[in-house]
C-alpha cells in the first residue's frame, strides 16, 4: 500500500505544482500573443489589434516632412553689391592737390578702413556729411561722395569697397566643422553654400537636419534632401540662425530581442524589419517570430484608414502584428514604417513559458525530496 502511495505521490505532487505556476504565473519578459489579443477592442479592451497586410503598410507609411515654407522658398538670393544696416565698408579718397582736403600735404590718399553703416542705414564722411548707403551699392555711394567733395576739392577720385559687417552675417551651430559667425558674401549667399564654407557637418549625412531661424519663423530640412533637390537651397539672410543636429526620433525595443533600449533612428526612413536588426534581431533562444508587435498611438485620419472607419476621434492605440513565419512576413516587415515613440516587442516563443515551468517543477519536487531526507533524518 505504502508503495503505492509513494509511486502516486510525486505525479500528484508535480500536478498540483504546474496548477499552482498556472494560477500564479511565471516570470517573463512581458505579455504573450494570447494576453495582447485578449486586451483588444474587438475582445472589449482598449486598443485595436491588426495583422498588418499590404493596405495596412500603404495607409501607415506616414513619414513626418520636413522642408521649409514658401516664404523661405521664394525669398531671392541678397545683391551681393547691395549695402545693408551693419554692414562696413572701407573708403579711399585721392585728391589731385598739394593741400588736400581730407589728407595731410604730400599724400595723394585718404582711407578711412572701416566705416559702419548706422542702424538707421547711413554713414558719414568728413566734409560730406551724413549718407544714406544702405539700399544702394558701392558704386552709387562713390558717385555721392564724389559730387560731395566735389563742390569743396577739385576733381576727387572716390573708391568704395564693401566689407561684410553686423548686418550681413549669419550664425552657425551643432554639428558643424566649425561654429561660429559667418558674413554673407558672393559665394556663400545660399544654405547649401554656408555649411561648405563652415566646414560641412560632422555627423552621418543620412541623419542630420538643418534647422534656420529667422526672427519668428523656422524652417527645418533633411540635409540629404537638400543636397538632392537643389531647388530647396534657399538663399541666406542677415541675423539667420542655423543649427545642425542628428536625428532626435526614437523607438523602443522589448522582448525577446537581441537588445532591449531606445534606439535612435539611423535613416530618414526606417522599417520594422531594419528596427529589428538595429537591436541584434530577434533572440534565437527564446522569441516567437510569430508574435512581433509594434505598439502606437495612431492619428485618428490614419487609424481610420486602417481600420475604414470614420468615426475615430483622437489619437487611437493601435497595436500592428507581424508574423515573420509567413511567406510574405519578411515582406511585410520591410515595408511596414516605424515612426518617433513606436514600441517594438517581440513574445517568448510558448515553448519558452513552458521550460520555465518545467523547471520550476524540477526544482519544486527536488525542494520536496530534501524536505523528505530532513524529516527522515535521511
Amino acid at each position: 500500500m505504502k508503495s503505492v502511495f509513494t509511486r502516486w505521490a510525486r505525479p500528484t505532487a508535480a500536478v498540483a505544482a504546474l496548477a499552482v505556476l498556472a494560477s500564479c504565473g511565471l516570470p517573463h519578459v512581458g505579455p504573450n500573443k494570447r494576453q495582447i489579443f485578449a486586451g483588444s477592442v474587438q475582445r472589449e479592451g482598449d486598443a485595436f489589434v491588426v495583422a498588418v497586410n499590404d493596405r495596412v503598410t500603404r495607409a501607415t507609411a506616414v513619414v513626418p516632412a520636413l522642408g521649409f515654407s514658401e516664404a523661405f522658398k521664394n525669398a531671392g538670393k541678397l545683391g551681393s553689391d547691395t549695402i545693408r544696416p551693419g554692414d562696413v565698408l572701407g573708403i579711399t579718397i585721392y585728391e589731385n592737390v598739394d593741400d588736400p582736403l581730407l589728407g595731410v600735404e604730400g599724400a595723394p590718399a585718404t582711407t578711412l578702413e572701416e566705416v559702419q553703416v548706422d542702424g538707421a542705414g547711413f554713414i558719414f564722411i568728413p566734409y560730406a556729411g551724413r549718407i544714406k548707403a544702405a539700399g544702394n551699392t558701392p558704386d552709387a555711394i562713390r558717385r555721392i561722395i564724389t559730387n560731395k567733395l566735389g563742390e569743396q576739392t577739385p576733381d576727387p577720385q572716390v573708391e568704395v569697397r564693401r566689407a561684410a559687417g553686423d548686418g550681413s552675417t549669419v550664425s552657425l551651430i551643432g554639428a558643424i566643422g566649425g561654429q561660429g559667425v559667418y558674413p554673407i558674401e558672393r559665394p556663400t549667399r545660399t544654405l547649401n553654400t554656408m555649411l561648405a564654407r563652415a566646414g560641412g557637418v560632422t555627423i552621418e549625412p543620412e541623419i542630420a537636419q538643418v534647422t534656420v531661424i529667422r526672427g519668428q519663423a523656422r524652417g527645418q530640412i533633411w540635409l540629404q534632401d537638400l543636397y538632392d533637390h537643389p531647388e530647396l537651397d534657399i538663399a541666406l539672410r542677415g541675423g539667420d540662425r542655423i543649427l545642425v543636429e542628428g536625428d532626435t526620433r526614437t523607438f523602443t525595443a522589448l522582448g525577446a530581442t537581441g537588445g532591449q533600449a531606445q534606439v535612435p533612428f539611423e535613416s530618414q526612413t526606417l522599417s520594422a524589419l531594419e528596427g529589428i536588426a538595429q537591436v541584434g534581431g530577434l533572440n534565437a533562444a527564446t522569441a516567437d517570430p510569430t508574435g512581433v508587435f509594434v505598439f502606437r498611438n495612431e492619428p485618428a485620419e490614419v487609424a481610420g484608414q486602417v481600420l475604414g472607419r470614420n468615426d475615430l476621434e483622437g489619437a487611437q492605440r493601435m497595436v500592428y502584428v507581424l508574423d515573420l513565419t509567413k511567406p510574405n512576413g519578411m515582406f511585410m516587415a520591410r515595408d511596414f514604417v516605424i515612426r518617433d515613440g513606436d514600441t517594438i516587442y517581440v513574445t517568448e516563443a510558448p515553448f519558452t513559458q513552458w521550460n520555465r515551468v518545467i523547471q520550476a517543477i524540477t526544482g519544486t519536487a527536488t525542494s520536496a525530496d530534501g524536505l523528505t531526507s530532513l524529516g527522515s533524518g535521511g
